[in-house]
């Protein structure tokens, strides 16, 4: 028996990878990709290849394709990594308590495989007054009009 499809309120199936899914996905990452993306790791700052970016379009889990942030809502931050105030759905982006370093943070997952992007800090913009501060290896930039990557064969799209 397969299990119901989880959707967000976007309607993106939120059910995680099987096994074999994920063996295949993470095979696909590079060394740094993997380091933090699987291992909680944070790329240097003001190095990442998405920082500058501001062409139209969707941010991306660059595991399982889940869109996480919309360009509307990235601002810089001055931190040295892409920033956002919003993301995509609110579905999308789960929040757990990071104790890490000495720090008590808020570590933002990717909903629907569980990798790591970044953490959540209330020192941004209105209207949310959050930053989602997330590391460009994480994600992956889709310019609007292209389709979304589709790793998982869920017919994912744009609403």
């Amino acid at each position: 028996m397969t299990q119901a499809a989880t959707l967000s309120s976007t309607g993106f199936d939120l059910t995680p990878p099987t096994e074999p899914e994920r063996e295949r996905l993470e095979a696909d990452l590079t060394a740094e990709e993997a380091r933090v993306l699987l291992h909680h790791g944070t790329e240097a700052p003001f190095c990442g290849g998405l920082l500058g970016e501001k062409s139209p379009g969707v941010y991306g889990c660059r595991l399982c394709g889940l869109p996480l942030f919309k360009h509307e809502t990235k601002f810089e931050s001055g931190t040295g990594w892409p920033s956002f105030y919003a993301p995509f759905d609110e579905d999308h982006v789960k929040a757990v308590r990071d104790t890490s370093y000495g720090m008590v943070r808020i570590e933002t997952r990717c909903a629907r495989c569980d990798s790591h992007q970044g953490h959540v800090f209330p020192d941004g913009p209105a209207p949310t007054q959050l930053r989602y501060c997330i590391n460009s290896v994480s994600l992956q930039f889709v310019k609007t009009g292209d389709p979304l990557p589709d790793p998982l064969h869920r017919g994912d799209h744009l609403p």
